[in-house]
């Protein structure tokens, strides 16, 4: 067997049309397993999908195919015969998707998983994880599709685009969706196996990517993209490399840095880049800083945002937790990773989407803040949606926007109250715009009116002369101090210029 898989593109192309001959998708699966078990797989509970696949439902070959590659399963080498004809056992065990086990069964090596979004159905090949074998998984190891891939994909922009460079790519699901939108796509990483399996998931799907190896940009040095994407190996650590899944073999958090440092170099004007990354803080920092520090020099527009603060103990664990090690192996390099922290002075990692963009023309723009809410979370759409609002807020001064006739997109009006001696006393209210990520403004009750009358009718400054007319105040004094609320109403998508 080849030290890699899947080499031979004659057995990428036969084991395509055994799984597609199968009905092996992602609502072929889930047509099998019904959808209450198809959930639960999801939520990675996998027992109530083992048992619908011994029922087969009339179809032996794809319960078996189901079994082998989602639940770790070892099947009988005469069902895997019948579920693969075109490719054989022996066909894919030379090329590493499965191995025999004893008694004449056979066991997957490879993770092969359809995946859909709503453009079309795809297979995704990666290595089974810890979950599915015993044993700490291989240094080499390639992930397949998580939640932190799954989350990346949902947050990229989907413009079309000439060119896209996914750095990092692992198994390929970034490359996959950038597919659809980009018209040439360089894919990288520094991991010989993940190129393998990113080469025979292009193949399964009838697509072409140009793969390359190395580290950040050195594949594509005095190269520019429109779109750059990446799900880098950011995990904070001593600057060891375990795993080349997760493990960048720099300190701390240098390699998010290092990446948006050399970013504008292979950026196209008004090109974009967006990644994921993990921060360090420490005690008594506001984590904004070293996001700005990053960021410094690099002429960048930058909307950064953080998910989620985890505390030491916390993401250690997350880490040890799937890479398959026994318990005290576990242990031990939990302790040594936690004393690292304390040396370090590491009292929190702050994991989040960063989204940037090459002006090209004016001083760079930067938000950055925390957004930690369910249903919150940033998309391809959102993301566009608030580089225009950006745009449009740094192009067009206060004159502007009280002569524009602005409207409210749909919100929601929120009292919050506390009970009283009288009943209940309103202490606080806000508009919010659901879905939207941060897309919340405390108002009070002239912004509350303002936004009221906000129907893309009358001008912002007719509004705030009648306005100041009703509650006798300046209206100059008025427009002064709603403007700033007006504009973070349009930086939230909340109000917007009707044309």
């Amino acid at each position: 067997m080849s030290d890699l898989p899947l080499q031979s593109k004659s057995v990428v192309d036969a084991l395509g049309a055994d799984l597609r001959r199968a009905g092996y998708t992602a609502d072929g699966v889930s047509e099998l397993l019904g959808a209450e078990a198809n959930e639960a797989l999801g939520r990675g509970v996998w027992w109530p999908a083992l048992r619908a696949t011994g029922a087969g439902n009339g179809r032996p070959s794809l319960a078996a195919l189901v079994r082998l590659f989602l639940l770790g399963s070892d099947e009988p080498e005469p069902a895997m015969a019948q579920a693969c004809p075109t490719t054989g056992v022996e066909g894919l065990i030379t090329a590493g998707v499965i191995e025999r086990v004893a008694d004449g069964r056979v066991r997957a090596v490879l993770d092969i998983r359809p995946h859909a979004d709503d453009v079309r159905d795809y297979l995704v090949v990666s290595d089974q994880d810890a979950a599915m074998r015993s044993g700490p998984v291989a240094h080499d190891h390639v992930l397949g599709i998580g939640g932190a891939s799954i989350s990346l994909a949902r947050a990229v922009i989907r413009d079309p685009v000439e060119t896209a460079l996914d750095l990092g790519t692992g198994c390929g699901i970034q490359a996959l969706h950038l597919d659809a939108h980009c018209e040439s796509i360089v894919a990288t990483d520094t991991n010989p196996r993940a190129l393998a399996l990113a080469a025979a998931t292009a193949r399964l799907n009838g697509m072409t990517w140009d793969l390359r190896a190395g580290s950040l940009f050195e594949p594509v040095a005095g190269e520019r993209f429109d779109l750059v994407v990446s799900n880098p190996p950011f995990v904070v650590g001593a600057g060891g490399q375990d795993y080349i899944y997760r493990d960048s073999g720099m300190a701390g958090d240098a390699l998010c840095a290092e990446l948006i440092r050399q970013l504008p170099d292979h950026l196209t004007d008004g090109g974009t880049a967006q990644l994921l990354a993990n921060w360090i803080v420490r005690d008594g920092t506001d984590w904004r800083d070293r996001i700005v520090g990053w960021l410094d020099g690099t002429g960048l527009d930058a909307w950064v945002v953080q998910r989620e603060l985890a505390d030491p103990i916390s993401y250690i664990s997350l880490w040890l937790s799937d890479a398959g090690e026994d318990p005290e192996q576990i242990a031990r390099r939990g302790s040594d990773w936690l004393d690292w922290f304390a040396e370090e002075k590491i009292t929190g990692i702050g994991m989040g989407v960063i989204t940037l963009r090459r002006n090209g023309r004016r001083t760079p723009d930067h938000t950055i803040e925390e957004i930690t809410g369910a249903g919150e979370e940033v998309t391809g759409e959102e993301a566009r949606a608030f580089l225009d609002r950006r745009d449009y807020l740094l192009g067009h001064d206060d004159a502007h926007l009280l002569a524009a006739r602005l409207r409210t997109a749909p919100i929601f009006l929120e009292s919050q109250s506390l009970p009283g001696d009288d009943g209940w006393q309103e202490i606080g209210s806000s508009v919010r715009r659901p879905g939207g990520p941060g897309a919340v403004l405390g108002v009070d009750e002239v912004s509350r009116a303002l936004l009221a009358g906000c129907r893309g009718q009358v001008p912002l400054g007719t509004l705030i002369d009648l306005l100041a007319g009703v509650h006798d105040v300046d209206a100059d004094a008025l427009a002064q101090a709603a403007l700033p609320v007006i504009r973070e109403a349009i930086g939230r998508g909340i109000l917007f210029e009707t044309r």
